[in-house]
């Protein structure tokens, strides 16, 4: 059997290396180092004449390589993701809706309005029209209830509304 020329560069560089390395530790240790130059080069030999073995990859446990980072469903979860407001949020813009306790409502021929608290007992008058919230609008004043719709934007575009309502309570209840 022929040893390929790769191995033999390899054996020579090997016994080379040793032989500087023995000439690096001094006079003093000169019969370790010939010793171990042997064992080396015996060593070399013993695995030239074996077969050689075939590198075989094992898929168990490892991710694949050629699956891309990016997946469908990381950029499905992107695309309903709702936008931020980026407006300047003033007056009642300021108050999200669970955040108030409506107190009253008065009804008018045209103008009905709703007044409503915060949590530090300050009042405040709602309007049909009136922005609210970050999103929303308040779309009616009801004799016992104002109905308030809150509309997002999806990054698709996709326009998501809901209806939130606060109800009037009555005297003696939480």
């Amino acid at each position: 059997m022929q040893i390929p020329t790769i191995l033999k560069r390899q054996q020579k560089s090997l016994t080379l290396s040793a032989i500087i390395f023995c000439g690096l530790m001094g006079f003093y240790q000169n019969a370790f180092c010939l010793e171990s130059t042997n064992q080396i080069e015996g060593a070399q030999v013993s695995a030239e004449a074996s077969d050689p073995v075939l590198f075989e990859y094992l898929i168990e446990g490892r991710n694949d390589p050629f699956v891309p980072f990016i997946s469908e469903k990381s950029q499905a979860a992107k695309i309903d993701e709702i936008l931020p407001v980026e407006d300047q949020l003033t007056g009642m813009q300021l108050f999200e809706p669970g955040q108030l306790n409506l107190v009253a409502i008065v009804m008018a021929d045209e103008n009905d309005f709703a007044m409503v608290e915060d949590t530090t007992g300050k009042g405040y008058i709602l309007q049909t029209g009136m922005e609210i919230g970050r999103r929303g609008i308040v779309t009616s004043i009801q004799s016992n209830k104002v109905t308030i719709e809150e509309t997002a934007f999806t990054r698709a575009g996709k326009k998501l509304t809901s209806n939130i309502v606060m109800l009037l309570k009555k005297e003696g209840e939480e």
